[in-house]
């Protein structure tokens, strides 16, 4: 037979947690970073994929060699990708993941990391 731990009822401690000054501030400085790089790139991916669509003569201008426009935007849509990588990262860094440190600390004093 084996013996099971009581569970706990943390749900009033996450709460507490989920209405203080500083979880608020952390969840609104991620949105306010997330959301609007997020709705760039889509932006940016939507028009890329619409002059695929509707403007095939536009994407197949040659600029290099058989190098198109469509190639270009394509490879674009990486180093896109891969510049809002490394910009989320440094904001994390600077940014966000003090706060998120202070949050934890916070979770940790109440007892709920166990």
């Amino acid at each position: 037979m084996s013996a099971t731990k009581p569970t706990r009822d943390y749900s009033a401690a996450y709460s507490d947690v989920q209405r203080s000054p500083e979880f608020q501030e952390l969840r609104s400085r991620l949105r306010s970073f997330v959301f609007p790089m997020a709705g760039a790139f889509l932006a940016w991916y939507f028009l890329y994929v619409i002059c695929a669509a509707f403007f095939p003569a536009f994407m197949s201008i040659k600029v290099l060699g058989n190098i198109n426009v469509g190639l270009i935007f394509g490879f674009l849509q990486f180093i896109t990708t891969f510049a809002i990588t490394i910009v989320y990262v440094r904001w994390a860094d600077r940014v966000f993941d003090p706060r998120a440190e202070r949050v934890h600390q916070m979770v940790e004093e109440k007892g709920l990391d166990a």
